[in-house]
């Protein structure tokens, strides 16, 4: 599954060394954190969150064997500077 988040990923932004990817998992649910450069937030997010809502579309979809919950969470690589 994160491999499927991180193939789209990066060939959706420029700088696809930068890409980084967390998997937080819990009793009922997958979380991944996708963290990308500022300048390509817009970019993986796109109009309306259009991009962001397909990518956890499939995401979802792909996971449904699993039987968890599967959340994407886009965020800026700027932003966890800060929070570190």
């Amino acid at each position: 599954m994160q491999e499927l988040i991180e193939m789209i990923v990066k060939a959706l932004v420029d700088s696809p060394d930068e890409v980084r990817i967390k998997k937080v998992e819990g009793e009922r649910s997958i979380i991944f954190e996708v963290r990308v450069p500022q300048e390509d937030l817009g970019k993986v997010i796109g109009k309306q969150g259009r991009i962001a809502n397909s990518i956890r579309t499939l995401v979802r979809a792909a996971g449904t064997k699993q039987r968890k919950s599967i959340w994407v969470a886009i965020n800026s690589t700027d932003d966890a500077e800060q929070e570190e």
